[in-house]
């Protein structure tokens, strides 16, 4: 019997979770879902593997650049308004609703749960990117915010401010929106863990037809590909950590090496599950990165003393231009930089915001959006402070191997850095692991999200299946770098931002459906 969707309806759904699910070789998947998304992401790579890298980066590199000629307004706009809605939800009386029901209790330590957001929102990217960021920006790598003139004091400020601005509020209210979406209509709605589960309050029982299923499917395809870009990211900036320290080649086929052995180990930990493998990991990952981030602080403690601060002041002046999508006289930078940032959020949103959902029951709404927007950037600050900031005042002074050489090689920028500090090697070995660490993180996390969208929103889906997903993220990965070359940062940008430009639109709509459905709590609202 189908439902109405007056604005009770969503109390009254007869849909019952995993209702649609086939049981088969070890398997416990939504049909549709599953093999759809399966069977598009191996064609993928196995047209990627089959095709010569030349023509297929040549064809990534036009979808790409496609896209963000003629839809750079809609995604910064639309990260503008993420902002908005989340503002909007602290003031507004939907901030009194617990996530879960007026009873329920937290599952895990505030501690606990901010590592396991943090780890699995920006850890391989604030590796690779806090010193290569702001550096390039200062040396106008490929061209500098609002068109300021490189190698400028002027330069090192709005440097640190335009890193911060990707890293900042806007990311975080992107990861808000669907985190809280999800953990609304799951604990408090009864609905699947699912993406499609968000838009019951406009499509009513439709949600678990063939508009769900597109739903979803857009779902699992961003993840994948936001996920897979990140993780490329991380095999480069591994792979030259490892040169640097051992003197070996740090080539694409050392690369894929660390893909194949991370994901082997991403494997081990989606089988122990969150508490014993990407709860574990994920503070042992905060550990590890704040004693390396101390170390930092104190050995250059005249300098990040002054960074830290300006990276704020900066981040709080320039926020509202940088914000601006039109008549940009840095259009090429906006193009290169911001446009890509959103891109690759949004398309990282389902699964950041589907295991934040799943590890914040308990939680306020306005607990929960202060937390996941300012305690993320407040940490960011004082990493993208420390790291650029020190890795700006080394070109300034031509200190290391960074100020002597110039900035020429974005994985290689943190580890020159580190080379003008007291025990490079051993905390360029530290630095490694980290990276590494925060590559497991990312992956298994990923894991158990598509698994749950792919699984009809369960979330004890069987091991085999969880492994599976692990595996395919490796294999895009390696793909989407046998495609670059020694250059991937195109053919994974490409994958990001071709992924995201349909869910943007799903994530607008999602904001509404989320107020349709509070306005269904009226004990809650009446408190």
């Amino acid at each position: 019997m189908t439902k109405g969707i007056d604005k009770y309806s969503i109390d009254s759904t007869d849909y019952t979770i995993g209702q649609d699910n086939v049981q088969k070789w070890g398997f416990d998947v939504h049909n549709v879902v599953f093999v759809t998304s399966a069977g598009l992401t191996i064609l993928f790579i196995i047209a990627v593997l089959l095709l010569d890298p030349l023509t297929a980066k040549s064809a990534l590199d036009g979808v790409k650049n496609s896209i963000i000629n003629n839809f750079d307004s809609l995604f910064i706009l639309a990260g503008n308004f993420f902002v908005l809605f989340c503002l909007f939800m602290v003031v507004s009386p939907f901030g009194k609703i617990r996530l879960g029901g007026e009873d329920a209790k937290a599952e895990h330590s505030y501690l606990s749960w901010l590592a396991m957001l943090f780890a699995a929102g920006m850890g391989i990217g604030l590796m690779f990117w806090s010193v290569a960021e702001p550096a390039a920006y200062y040396t106008d790598w490929f061209g500098t915010p609002l068109n300021v003139a490189a190698n400028t004091p002027e330069a090192a400020r709005m440097a640190l401010g335009a890193t911060m601005y990707h890293w900042g509020l806007h990311p975080w209210a992107i990861y808000a929106v669907v985190a809280l979406s999800l953990a609304f209509f799951t604990y408090n709605k009864g609905l699947p863990l699912s993406i499609r589960s968000v838009f019951y309050p406009i499509l009513g029982d439709r949600t678990w037809g063939w508009a769900g299923h597109v739903i979803d499917i857009l779902a699992v395809l961003a993840t994948l590909f936001g996920l897979a870009t990140s993780l490329g990211f991380g095999a480069q900036q591994a792979a030259s950590g490892i040169g640097h320290i051992f003197g070996i080649e740090s080539g694409v086929g050392l690369q894929i090496t660390v893909i194949a052995v991370v994901t082997l180990l991403a494997g081990i930990s989606v089988y122990r599950g969150i508490d014993g493998g990407v709860k574990l990991v994920s503070n042992i990952n905060m550990i590890v990165a704040f004693i390396l981030l101390v170390f930092v602080i104190v050995v250059s403690f005249s300098i990040v003393s002054v960074s830290i601060p300006e990276t704020l002041i900066s981040y709080a002046e320039n926020i509202i231009p940088l914000s601006n999508p039109f008549n940009r006289p840095d259009e090429g930078w906006m193009h290169g930089w911001t446009v890509f940032y959103w891109a690759w959020w949004m398309s990282w949103s389902p699964f950041v915001g589907m295991f934040i959902a799943r590890v914040s029951r308990g939680r306020t709404v306005r607990e929960f959006i202060i937390a996941v927007l300012m305690i993320p950037t407040i940490i960011t600050i004082v990493w993208m402070g420390t790291f650029g900031g020190v890795g700006i005042d080394q070109l300034i002074n031509e200190v290391g191997a960074l100020g002597q050489q110039g900035f020429n090689d974005a994985t290689m920028a943190m580890f020159q850095m580190f080379d003008a500090l007291p025990f490079s090697k051993i905390i360029s070995l530290i630095a490694v692991c980290l990276v590494l660490v925060f590559f497991i993180s990312s992956s298994d996390s990923g894991s158990l999200v598509i698994d749950s969208i792919t699984a009809g929103g369960k979330v004890d889906a069987p091991v085999p299946q969880r492994m599976f997903w692990a595996f395919i993220e490796g294999a895009v990965a390696i793909a989407l770098l046998w495609v670059g070359g020694s250059n991937a940062i195109g053919a994974l940008q490409a994958a990001a931002i071709s992924t995201a430009l349909p869910f943007v639109f799903v994530l607008i709509i999602m904001c509404i459906s989320l107020v349709l459905g509070m306005r269904t709590e009226p004990r809650a609202l009446k408190k």
